[in-house]
């Protein structure tokens, strides 16, 4: 008799029905990321102060305090804005990586490129490089960074001209650990206790306090443009997936389709980490388990992923915020706590077939 597996969903309807329930679930945690904190502020108040905002009309009128209509939204509601970019961002960038290197264990993380792109974040904050750049110099800095390190971790996990897996994931460990130690040297060499110290360090542990409407725009902007060359991508990901030599067969131009990979994974990379410092694990938990839900095909894994990287970051964020309030926990320690032990147990399950399915 044939056993019967639920998951993953392979059917239409039942990946919109998962599509529509992850968006109730997101729209539950942005209430409720809103309005708990070390000030609480009523979901009836957060959702009537969103709706005269986004509607730009009073359609309620105000029976809160200013400080509350400003906690709700200048501070919180930009901030689980910038969560939700951040954890689909980031996922995005995982399934980019597990697609080019057909390795289940890449992550922009695991790969360097987060600790490269910090190490450019910091360059710039601590010594005022690219400052011709203008506002976007760290941001510019941080892509820099990010797109050195893969260069640099591709280069020396290359054999023969093809990537093998365990060279891939031993060489992104010590261009992390590299970049790491350059972030560090940087920010002691320069020992002043000054206020761009204590911001370096900031970037090496990770937050999303720093968000603002102004780089939530300039986060926005990066992400949509991203995801719909992503788009344009999502069927030659499913045939990169069979291999070069299947891939080079069936037509693929691999060069340009691999440097596309890589030019969006540095933009997407570095401009979260411009905003929100390294925030390890993410772009590999979430493929993963997306992938056990929704299947392999990236027509349907893209979409999936956003809503689900987006709804764990959101509530990574609030718990880094309430666990130990009125202080708040870097983000970067809770997601490497719940990322490294699932790195382990990938290690361990490394034989099994790649791509959940």
């Amino acid at each position: 008799m044939k056993k019967l597996t639920i998951l993953p969903l392979r059917s239409k309807r039942s990946f919109i029905i998962f599509c529509i329930f992850m968006i109730a679930l997101l729209g539950g945690a942005l209430i409720l990321a809103i309005f708990l904190g070390s000030v609480m502020v009523s979901p009836g108040t957060v959702c009537k102060v969103l709706a005269n905002h986004l509607t730009r009309k009073e359609i309620y009128e105000a029976a809160w305090t200013a400080s509350e209509e400003s906690i709700v939204w200048t501070i919180r509601f930009p901030r689980v804005l910038m969560a939700f970019m951040v954890g689909a961002g980031l996922a995005l960038s995982g399934i980019l990586m597990q697609a080019l290197t057909k390795n289940s264990l890449a992550d922009p993380y695991v790969l360097g490129i987060s600790s490269g792109a910090s190490a450019g974040a910091v360059a710039v904050i601590m010594y005022g490089w690219f400052s011709f750049m203008g506002t976007f110099h760290i941001a510019f800095g941080a892509g820099l960074g990010a797109l050195l390190s893969i260069v640099i971790a591709m280069k020396v996990s290359s054999v023969d001209n093809k990537i093998t897996a365990t060279q891939l994931v031993l060489a992104g460990i010590a261009v992390s650990t590299l970049f790491t130690a350059l972030t560090n040297f940087m920010i002691y060499y320069k020992q002043s206790g000054s206020d761009k110290q204590k911001t370096a360090m900031y970037w090496m542990m990770g937050s999303l306090s720093g968000a603002s409407w102004s780089s939530v725009v300039y986060v926005f902007v990066i992400f949509i443009l991203c995801v719909i060359a992503i788009i344009f991508f999502t069927g030659h990901l499913d045939i990169l997936m069979l291999g070069d030599d299947a891939a080079t067969t069936l037509g693929l131009n691999l060069r340009f389709i691999k440097m596309g990979i890589i030019v969006l994974c540095t933009l997407l990379t570095g401009a979260i980490v411009s905003v929100s410092g390294v925030i390890g694990f993410v772009g590999l938990i979430i493929p993963h388990v997306t992938r056990s839900l929704i299947g392999p095909k990236h027509g349907r894994l893209i979409p999936a992923a956003i809503l689900v990287g987006g709804f764990y970051m959101i509530i990574c964020d609030l718990i880094s915020r309430v666990i130990v309030s009125p202080e708040e926990l870097p983000i970067g320690v809770l997601t490497a706590l719940f990322g490294a032990p699932f790195f382990l147990f990938l290690i361990r399950k490394s034989k099994s077939k790649f791509g959940g399915a």
